[in-house]
């Protein structure tokens, strides 16, 4: 098969994904989607693990549109993930890359929807990709409303969380069986231990034992391995291997163009820190990630009342509501996100380039998703950690020790260079208010979210550097390839 140098044979597929933007996403074509999709399209089993920020959702996306061949009310392709907002962000990419394959329908399926609007669909406008979260897809698979007779590639997106949560396990488990033996499956994570791996393993061939590992180094610092024929790959099935992706040195998991720092405090100091950090820190956006649904709710409360524009996404919302939420921040109507880990993994919110855990971790792996939603796609970041008990101390140690960083104390004055793209104010006055327009570059390109313009109301909160140059302004308006 003679493919096109970028691994596409599909006409429609490459225009949809260069209109997609994703060649600005890029950060050069010897990183992970140049290795990993020529082999995914192939039909190969894939187990991927590379740092957050890196493309893997494009890996799958890609290569599961490539293959598809859609047929009226056939599922071919399902997407498991282990959080809601997580599958709506993936179906989205979905249909992004999916512009110019008309025929190709992709649906959503999580909780907090009601039923009966899934079965219809499922009844009327069968998808060919499934996208959804364990509970509610195997719900719609035991009362026959979702047939997977037909799947062709399974995948799943953040595997270790699904995997090492026995209740969600047996969830995936039990899908699984209801899909044909012969078929595609890739699974893709940020952090895949040791113990894990063994059992991603088990969803793609019989014997185990038959797996040599042959490790290679490449550019972007993982080694890649395959077994003996006789792995799953549609279109050479008993000859092609199975084909895995790790990072052999956990230190590489840190993003390259992220900075990050601590701050030892009191539990009591710390709203007065945020406060203060927000104030002077240059942002374009910043999640805050706390331990709770009650301290996310409290938080979220108390920088709204200091005339932040902030919002929050946590597990005790609706699904409405946080959906809602998300896009409102996605979209960046709000600048400032309160969260619990809810969104700790695998959410790309471009515009962040800076997280605070208000609330330490409760171990290196959640550490590591965290700070990985700022920095992404090769951009700077900032992440700023709150040390306030032994316990937290610990964490930090063992972050430092097992992905070889060096986390110093936050110092009083800090570059913003380091941390920031870079933005030009223009402030333009009118009788009652002023519009701001920033020019965002990234290393001197200008990238396709680079203009944003919007009023600023005269108020008398606009008296704090804070207010006037970032709080009030919202990003509703996007103006995209905007001439220089």
């Amino acid at each position: 098969m003679n493919l096109p140098s970028d691994g596409c044979s599909n006409p429609e597929s490459t225009i949809a994904r260069r209109s997609s933007g994703f060649k600005r996403k890029s950060l050069n074509p010897e990183l992970l989607q140049h290795e990993c999709i020529p082999q995914a399209i192939l039909g190969m089993d894939v187990i991927c693990q590379a740092k957050s920020g890196m493309g893997k959702t494009a890996v799958f996306v890609l290569s599961t549109l490539q293959q598809i061949e859609p047929s009226p009310g056939q599922v071919s392709a399902l997407i498991l993930c282990h959080t809601r907002e997580l599958a709506y962000q993936i179906c989205n990419e979905f249909v992004r890359f999916s512009t110019y394959l008309p025929d190709t329908k992709v649906s959503v399926f999580y909780g907090g929807v009601n039923n009966k609007i899934h079965k219809e669909l499922l009844k009327n406008e069968c998808p060919h990709i499934v996208v959804g979260t364990p509970g509610r897809v195997l719900g719609l698979a035991r009362d026959k409303d979702l047939s997977l007779k037909n799947v062709r590639h399974f995948i799943l997106d953040e595997c270790d969380k699904m995997l090492e949560s026995l209740d969600m396990r047996r969830d995936v488990q039990e899908i699984f069986k209801m899909t044909p033996h012969d078929k595609q499956v890739m699974m893709f994570s940020a952090t895949l231990s040791k113990e894990i791996r063994p059992v991603c393993k088990k969803f793609m061939q019989d014997d185990s034992e038959n797996w040599e590992t042959l490790k290679v180094s490449l550019s972007f610092g993982v080694a890649l391995g395959r077994c003996k024929p006789g792995g799953r790959g549609s279109l050479f099935r008993g000859s092609v291997s199975p084909m895995e992706i790790y990072v052999d040195d956990e230190a590489k998991l840190t993003l390259h163009g992220l900075v990050q720092h601590y701050i030892k405090l009191s539990e009591m100091e710390k709203n007065r820190k945020l406060n203060d950090l927000l104030d002077a820190l240059d942002f374009n956006q910043v999640v805050i990630f706390v331990k709770s649904v009650s301290r996310a709710g409290e938080l979220n409360k108390l920088l709204i009342e200091c005339n932040f524009p902030s919002i929050c996404i946590h597990s005790g919302m609706s699904q409405e509501e946080r959906l809602t939420h998300y896009k409102s921040f996605k979209e960046g109507h709000k600048r400032i996100l309160v969260a619990t880990d809810l969104v700790g993994r695998g959410i790309d919110i471009e515009r962040v380039n800076i997280v605070i855990n208000y609330d330490m971790p409760d171990s290196a792996d959640t550490y590591l998703h965290r700070v990985g939603r700022a920095g992404r796609f090769g951009t700077k970041g900032l992440a700023i950690t709150f040390v306030a008990s032994a316990s937290d101390s610990e964490v930090l140690n063992q972050v430092q020790a097992r992905f070889e960083v060096d986390i110093k104390e936050l110092p009083e004055q800090i570059d913003t260079s380091t941390y920031s793209k870079r933005l030009i104010l223009f402030y333009q006055f009118s009788k009652s208010s002023w519009k701001v327009v920033y020019l965002v570059l990234t290393s001197d390109v200008v990238s396709c979210y680079s203009f944003a313009q919007c009023p600023l109301k005269v108020e008398s909160s606009l008296s704090k550097n804070f207010r006037l140059q970032q709080a009030s302004e919202s990003f509703a308006t996007i103006v995209k390839h905007h001439p220089l």
